[in-house]
């Protein structure tokens, strides 16, 4: 999907890149400022001025990085006035953890300025690329699972997570065409990067419904292979559904990861099982596109809030599998 991002990210006139120093793989997260096992949304520009009159409950919020890398202004204010009444995350979009030239230190350093001046409780990133010598593309795009790849990929964690001196969780992607020459698949390629880098997981569960659909793989199957200790936050979001003619004249349905639509039954369907094997978890409810009115984020964090909360009652599922628990329609759950 394209980068969700109030403004565009400057590219830099020079691409400088150091090499990552020596370090522990393991990183100690921020413990002060904790994100709660509840529902939390996306802080976005045109409900600011209402969370901070109304003070919503809801449980946390979730920032875009990228929207307040300047070091000052309106913008910062506003969002340290929210971060005295709500845990905040930060999850970049524009970092290009993919990328083989590496990463942007300039970027590195705002975001590290950013992260010790608000002191988020989760800090996360994608698992794709958008730079390419200097210039920065408006999207996140898809990686080849090779262990060319996954090298470089990690190299990234590692040396981004020494300059912010804390883990890091990294998302799975939504995806719409495979490499042919990829090695292994998707979440066997997320599991290595977690082992290899101690960097934990932020499991989108609308992305791996949308990819399960688009490349025909089982969902269930992808959660299952995960080393689920690791996951630290989910993701839930909407998504559009394309139906077009192939080269045969064949009717065929994509599924589009826009975070433009309310959540789709069987998103939330499978997000009852992750619960079911991870427990009570954070949880985003995303909404970048198409931008609704405060009350329906909230309406939707509350959904995700009496899952989690019903949940909690239940001993999470250490084996993988898929649970026998019954999985609530969301209608009967907000009754």
């Amino acid at each position: 999907m394209p980068v969700p991002i109030d403004s565009a990210v400057p590219a830099a006139t020079e691409r400088a890149v150091i090499e990552p120093p020596p370090y522990p793989a393991s990183h100690a997260r921020f413990g002060r400022h904790a994100i709660p096992a509840r529902a939390g949304i996306g802080l976005r520009q045109p409900h600011i001025d209402q969370v901070l009159l109304e003070a919503p409950d809801v449980g946390w919020l979730e920032i875009h990085s990228e929207n307040y890398l300047a070091p000052g202004g309106p913008r910062l204010r506003a969002l340290e006035l929210v971060r005295r009444d709500y845990p905040l995350s930060c999850h970049g979009v524009g970092l290009s953890l993919g990328s083989a030239e590496g990463l942007d230190r300039d970027h590195l350093a705002r975001l590290k300025a950013l992260f010790d001046r608000i002191e988020p409780g989760l800090i996360s990133e994608h698992v794709s690329w958008s730079v390419a010598e200097g210039v920065y593309l408006n999207d996140l795009l898809p990686l080849p699972y090779t262990e060319e790849a996954l090298a470089i990929l990690c190299r990234n964690i590692d040396h981004a997570q020494s300059v912010f001196g804390r883990q890091m969780l990294i998302e799975n992607p939504s995806s719409y065409v495979a490499f042919a020459h990829s090695e292994m698949p998707e979440w066997e390629f997320m599991a290595e990067a977690a082992r290899r880098t101690g960097c934990a997981l932020l499991l989108d569960v609308n992305n791996i419904h949308v990819s399960a659909h688009n490349h025909a793989f089982d969902a269930d199957a992808y959660v299952a292979a995960l080393p689920l200790d690791r996951v630290e936050e989910v993701h839930v979001a909407g998504h559009f559904v394309r139906t077009f003619l192939d080269v045969r004249g064949e009717a065929r349905t994509i599924l589009i990861d826009d975070h433009g639509a309310q959540v789709d039954q069987a998103v939330w369907d499978l997000f009852t099982r992750v619960l079911a094997r991870l427990g009570p978890v954070p949880t985003l409810m995303e909404w970048d596109t198409n931008v609704p009115d405060l009350p329906v984020l909230l309406a939707e964090a509350a959904i995700a809030d009496r899952l989690l909360a019903r949940q909690a009652a239940v001993p999470a599922r250490p084996v993988p599998g898929v649970p026998d628990v019954p999985v609530p329609d969301v209608q009967e759950v907000m009754r």
